[in-house]
């Protein structure tokens, strides 16, 4: 059976994009980077971004389009005959299952606050009732595991449409919307009155921040954030690698979507910073900047309710994109593995995604006492550290190591792959740093993950 093909180099660009932009975007990386000192962290960042995540993408990309197959079946393809190279397969699945487990949570509570910021439910509510909202939410198992089931069934029937018809023509539709609304709610943002002290919080590059926050956590947290943010080592992205022809070399695309997700990341904080400054509510961190202090900013904005109906809709589409991206693997996976249509492995997956993800539902409720890395954690910390601080790193050094070295694919057939086609070409020179550097940086931030998360 022949591989199905993406239509445009634009869908490819948008769904590899859409896959590496989440929420992770819009919830770490305008706070961090307000914390260590704006602009001058932006650009330890973009320096990490080019050299940690760009090689590794074009690595990831290459493996996917030489062999035309997912993760499950890719490595098989490519390795020497004996070698134990497609074991990994296994982790790369387990990855892609695991991220799912409670990224379908976190879309469905977009589509709640959506639905709660439409229907006025903030109106009239200070801090603390927003937050009390919330926890209420984290609260009601019932209200979570319709929501998220919403998504798990809206993704999967946009995949069982096929590459062309489904995943490509809707994950366009919602990455230009995503963009569209972002640029939209950056410019009220900037445009309220008292935004610029926010602007210039944001943009304007404070080495005094830069050594408040200290040199080396603002390089770690650069770094950490430079990784992760592509989601690379799972194979995710190496799937989209195999539905492209060979008109293009991989590293201009790999730019072209890592300058997308940077795009994303730097509105998100346009957004975020102005308005937080022009109303006075600090900047905070993580799920309570998204779910607590933002509807208390849009409850503060004339039209605060049609701002905030738009903003979470565009969290949803963020989310949403990611969840379609993976689900494709996962379907990819399936096929690939077993030789079974693609609506048999949407069915089977759909039901299986359901079960795997009411773990981190309960985990804020039935199961809250559950505390598996201490003290006020969850099940959605459990799978998020499994994946984030373990697999991605873990895995981005299966693809380094595979391509670069003799014992793998090797880097003369690495190099080969990457570099056909029209386009930017990814360079010869670069071969000792790839080889012997970027695998100990991608150790350090793997060793670092355990640092900050134990001691």
């Amino acid at each position: 059976m022949e591989r199905e093909k993406f239509s445009s180099r634009l869908g490819f660009l948008l769904i590899s994009a859409g896959c590496a932009i989440g929420v992770g975007n819009v919830m770490r990386f305008p706070y961090i980077t307000g914390q260590y000192g704006g602009a001058a962290f932006v650009l330890i960042y973009l320096f990490f971004l080019l050299i940690l995540g760009l090689p590794i993408m074009v690595m990831e990309f290459s493996v996917g389009r030489a062999s035309q197959k997912s993760v499950a079946k890719s490595f098989d393809e490519l390795e020497p005959r004996g070698s134990k190279w497609h074991w990994y397969k296994f982790g790369a699945i387990a990855g892609n299952y695991l991220l799912m487990m409670f990224y379908t949570t976190v879309g469905g509570w977009m589509l709640i606050y959506f639905v709660k910021t439409l229907s006025g439910e903030f109106q009239g509510l200070d801090q603390a009732g927003i937050q009390e909202v919330f926890a209420g939410m984290l609260a009601d198992p019932a209200l979570m595991i319709i929501a998220m089931v919403i998504v798990v069934v809206l993704c999967f029937g946009i995949c069982s449409l096929g590459l062309q018809k489904g995943v490509e023509k809707i994950t366009k539709i919602m990455m230009v919307s995503l963009l569209l609304l972002m640029i939209v709610l950056a410019v009220r943002s900037v445009t309220l009155p008292g935004s610029g002290e926010g602007l210039k919080f944001y943009l304007y590059p404070s080495l005094e921040r830069l050594k408040e926050g200290g040199i080396g956590n603002s390089v770690s947290a650069a770094m950490g954030q430079a990784f992760f943010t592509l989601s690379l080592g799972i194979g995710a992205l190496a799937i989209f690698g195999s539905y492209i022809g060979k008109d293009r070399a991989l590293t201009g695309e790999a730019i072209n979507i890592t300058i997308l997700d940077t795009v994303v990341a730097l509105l998100s904080g346009l957004i975020i910073f102005p308005a937080c400054f022009a109303f006075g509510v600090n900047p905070d961190s993580g799920v309570n900047l998204i779910y607590v202090t933002l509807p208390n900013i849009f409850n503060a904005m004339s039209q605060g309710r049609i701002w905030g109906s738009l903003f979470f809709i565009f969290m949803f589409f963020a989310s949403a994109s990611t969840i379609i991206a993976v689900f494709e693997n996962i379907i990819s996976f399936a096929m690939d593995l077993t030789g079974c249509s693609r609506k048999k492995a949407v069915l089977v997956n759909l039901f299986v995604i359901i079960v795997l993800s009411l773990p981190c539902v309960f985990g804020f409720n039935l199961l809250s006492g559950f505390q598996p890395l201490g003290p006020g954690s969850t099940v959605f910390d459990l799978e998020d550290f499994i994946v984030s601080n373990n697999l991605l790193p873990l895995g981005s050094l299966v693809y380094l190591m595979f391509c670069v070295t003799r014992y793998g694919w090797g880097w003369d057939s690495f190099i080969k792959e990457a570099n056909t086609g029209r386009g930017v070409k990814f360079p010869k020179w670069i071969r000792i740093y790839v080889t012997f550097i970027l695998p100990i940086i991608v150790l350090v931030i793997f060793l670092q993950g355990y640092i900050s998360k134990f001691f």
